[in-house]
């Protein structure tokens, strides 16, 4: 899912460090690749006598969402042909990280010689764009009057697609699904193949459709075969669909009488669309991110080391480390940077009720934490002041999301994304309702995720992750996406800090674009 960002970058009031003539600036573009390390990415153009340069050439990156890509960008007066830029004056640079970029409209930050010291005036504007042709073709075909091939059945026909490369030789594009058994006026469901695959966004590339007989030894025979392009199949409408002779080369040749092995309708032909992640949060969706903590007695005494609510020596447990992993990468996408945290299944004082959803800072009225670090407070200061107990519901939490993401749907923008960071040591006490808790919530703009600590048996958290199957709800109503992704740290104990946050935040993007997709609404 590795989408690629063209970065145009402009600057102001760049410092003057040449003697009777103006600087000839240039930025070049580095990225953290750890330890320390910085590596070039690439530099733009050099611009000659130059305070406010807007550079042409553009600058590529890679863009992951589930990693936090530290950027560096430095401008340099160059006065040389060296490519090395140690022997130029340095004008200023900025470090950032990805996320704040392609979350900006337009990124502007002043430019330092160092770490707290400005470049005079001098300022840098950095704006992103997703590099790719986002168009799908979506195609409807049926066919009539197919040869039988079958000796005593019908045929099972199926249709492959093939592109002509540059090189002319032909590229599988698309092959049909499941065959339609004897039968000789087939329907195909209608499909789609993104534009760039299909004929690689040239409307007159030729493409070789190719109709077979599929037997189940793999000795598919041909039923026939013809040549068009996009540009003809784009012909097709809802009343006039567009026909082609299906041609079998040999039997053309032997036989003087042959017309064709059977006719292939193209009955729709349409291009749309297909709007990626960055499109949404460059369309100015926020997400909105909010964390539940799992209080309850079967994590340990906090004050015991072998609880997982124990602060070690150096101030760090599980949980926390998965508030930090995750909050770090998605707190980037959220302008207010106000994270509503609650704890469950602790009694809370003054009464000392068990509850299921309150607040980490004791504020019912107004439980947003300022920024990650505001959690990680917050849960410290409120370990030692309530009293862990039972039972372990997930419900309530996913129910107080849901209520958010529901008010934010009725809006009917893409405006507004929803993320629950469930940590848990898994023992679920209310598993049904949390299934339609779930069912519900693959209706609204939110995703799940559960972070399992410690060394219990993970089961009913897989179950509730669906990848092996929907999700049910206890009456049978299945989940209208996937939008639970389950993990257990015990996985990453030895892995850098980065590789939860990816391994979590890896399906966010599908799940956003697959529920706006599926309501209609763009960017």
């Amino acid at each position: 899912c590795v989408s690629r960002v063209e970065l145009s970058v402009s600057c102001r009031s760049l410092l003057d460090r040449d003697l009777g003539s103006r600087s000839d600036p240039l930025c070049v573009l580095l990225q953290d690749v750890g330890g320390g390390q910085w590596a070039e990415l690439g530099r733009t153009e050099r611009i000659k006598n130059c305070q406010n340069p807007e550079f042409c050439k553009k600058l590529v990156v890679d863009y992951y969402f589930e990693k936090v890509q530290k950027l560096k960008f430095g401008v340099y007066d160059i006065d040389n042909k060296s490519f090395d830029l140690n022997d130029d004056d340095y004008l200023g640079g900025i470090e950032c990280t990805l996320g704040q970029v392609v979350s900006s409209s337009v990124f502007t930050r002043p430019l330092e010689l160092k770490q707290g010291k400005p470049a005079g005036k001098g300022t840098i504007m950095i704006s992103a764009e997703e590099i790719k042709d986002t168009r799908v073709v979506y195609l409807e075909i049926e066919a009539r009057n197919l040869d039988k091939k079958d000796f005593l059945g019908k045929s099972d026909p199926f249709l492959e697609f093939y592109k002509q490369s540059d090189a002319g030789t032909w590229q599988l594009v698309y092959r049909s699904e499941v065959v339609i058994k004897n039968n000789l006026n087939p329907c195909w469901r209608k499909f789609s193949v993104p534009l760039q695959t299909f004929c690689g966004g040239d409307f007159n590339k030729p493409i070789k459709v190719q109709c077979a007989d599929h037997d189940s030894d793999g000795s598919h025979d041909l039923i026939g075969t013809f040549e068009t392009n996009l540009t003809q199949l784009q012909e097709a409408g809802d009343c006039s669909p567009v026909e082609f002779e299906c041609i079998h080369p040999e039997k053309k040749q032997k036989k003087k009488s042959y017309k064709n092995s059977g006719i292939i309708r193209i009955k729709s032909c349409k291009i749309e669309t297909e709007y990626s992640f960055l499109d949404y949060v460059m369309g100015g969706c926020q997400i909105n991110f909010t964390v539940g903590v799992d209080f309850t007695g079967s994590n340990g005494d906090p004050k015991s080391p072998d609880s997982l609510h124990y602060i070690s020596p150096d101030g760090i447990n599980e949980y926390l480390i998965a508030i930090w992993s995750v909050g770090s990468v998605v707190q980037d996408y959220d302008t207010d940077k106000l994270f509503p945290a609650f704890g469950f299944g602790a009694q809370v004082p003054p009464s000392w009720q068990v509850s299921h959803e309150f607040a980490l800072n004791f504020n019912p009225s107004n439980p947003y934490c300022q920024g990650i670090q505001g959690i990680v407070d917050a849960y410290r200061q409120i370990l030692p002041q309530i009293r862990l107990y039972g039972p372990t519901n997930f419900s309530p939490i996913i129910n107080h999301v849901a209520r958010f993401a529901a008010q934010s749907a009725q809006q009917g923008t893409a405006s507004q994304y929803f993320i629950l960071l469930i940590i848990t040591d898994g023992e679920i006490t209310d598993l049904d309702q949390t299934r339609q808790a779930i069912v519900n919530a693959s209706k609204l703009p939110m995703s799940i995720i559960i972070v399992g600590v410690g060394e219990a048996d993970f089961k009913a958290m897989e179950f509730l992750d669906g990848d092996n199957g929907v999700l049910k709800s206890l009456t049978g109503e299945p989940a209208a996406r996937d939008i639970v992704q389950f993990v257990p740290f015990r996985q990453f104990k030895n892995a850098p800090r980065e590789a939860l946050s990816q391994m979590v935040l890896a399906e966010v993007p599908k799940q956003l674009v697959s529920y706006y997709k599926w309501q209609g609404w763009p960017p």
